[in-house]
């Protein structure tokens, strides 16, 4: 299947990721590419992570009994792999061989919030660490470690290397600087941060110190965002699919459809790709992580039972695109 339009057409690997015996391939919040363009998924299962070579080739995994709930993935210039915990309430930072070097914990902060597990609008006041973080990623500089907090509050936090909390921003809204779930972060070499506002289907961009710069709209409740070596944007567009509130979840047939789009400085979409029917075959039912690798090869993760709360197909999780000019 290829998929895409004019420069930016990509072949669908079906069946991407072969797993060892005994392994199976939950829901996949996360993926990052390490810097010899192996492909780390964080996936809702044991072990939760799993690591393959570009082919597809399992290589190894770790992190058995470490984690509640895998959310978000990222991986540092450097190799270091930042994994969120949203309802352990925790992110933490490894080797790329599994050796945990730091690790941030809180206390749930739902008492303070408000937030009712489930209910994306219930959040009336944003509070400290941790309310269901979602993402983090280290500044360029290695300076800083930004934090989206998340589910179930609406903060971007800023820690320094040693994981002491430095300083906060964000409160429940739709205005600048305000967030219905912040659930990803993407941030510049120049120290720009792009926070995906997931329900206020937006990103907000600021500054390397929190100023806020703009936002790009005409997003389909964007999870996280990317960009790829080839300077475009990549973002993972969860839709409106699935609506309701938890135990009365339905599929919407005519929704705000589920997506990948590419897009470039401004924010304009240069191409977008999805599935004509989520509830069918192909791609995609629930996109939550993106990476590109070095070769601009695209890999998306999917949370697939966990967002449809069963109403969705057996599907694949894990998918991987090679760009094509065919």
């Amino acid at each position: 299947m290829i998929v895409g339009s004019g420069g930016f057409r990509f072949q669908w690997i079906s069946g991407w990721g072969r797993l060892p015996a005994g392994v199976t391939l939950n829901d996949v919040p996360g993926v990052a590419v390490d810097s010899h363009d192996r492909l780390f998924a964080f996936h809702r299962g044991t072990p939760p992570v799993l690591i393959f070579d570009r082919d597809g080739e399992f290589e190894s995994s770790w992190g058995d009994g470490v984690f509640q709930r895998p959310h978000g993935l990222f991986i540092a210039p450097d190799d270091s792999v930042y994994c969120v915990d949203d309802e352990g309430q925790a992110v933490r930072r490894f080797t790329p061989d599994g050796r945990l070097e730091m690790e941030i914990t809180a206390s749930d902060q739902s008492v303070v919030t408000g937030y009712r597990r489930g209910f994306h609008r219930s959040v009336v006041r944003s509070a400290p660490p941790f309310c269901y973080p979602t993402g983090a990623s280290p500044t360029p500089d290695g300076a800083h470690l930004m934090v989206t907090d998340g589910y179930g509050n609406a903060r971007l936090h800023r820690f320094d290397p040693a994981g002491e909390l430095l300083s906060s921003m964000g409160d429940p809204g739709s205005g600048p600087s305000q967030f219905i779930i912040p659930h990803g972060i993407h941030i510049e070499p120049d120290g720009r941060m792009f926070v995906s506002d997931r329900e206020n289907e937006r990103a907000q961009i600021f500054s390397a110190g929190g100023e806020f710069l703009g936002s790009w709209t005409d997003m389909n409740c964007p999870n996280n965002i990317v960009r790829g070596p080839d300077g475009y944007y990549y973002v993972a567009e969860l839709g409106r699919t699935v609506q309701g509130p938890p135990g009365a979840k339905r599929v919407v047939k005519d929704a705000m459809r589920p997506r990948i789009s590419v897009r470039d400085s401004t924010g304009a979409i240069v191409a977008e790709w999805g599935a004509p029917d989520p509830e069918g075959e192909g791609v995609f039912f629930a996109p939550h992580g993106i990476a590109i690798d070095s070769r601009g090869d695209p890999y998306v993760g999917e949370v697939s039972a966990s967002n449809s709360a069963g109403l969705a197909p057996p599907r694949a999780t894990l998918h991987k695109f090679v760009r094509t000019s065919d």
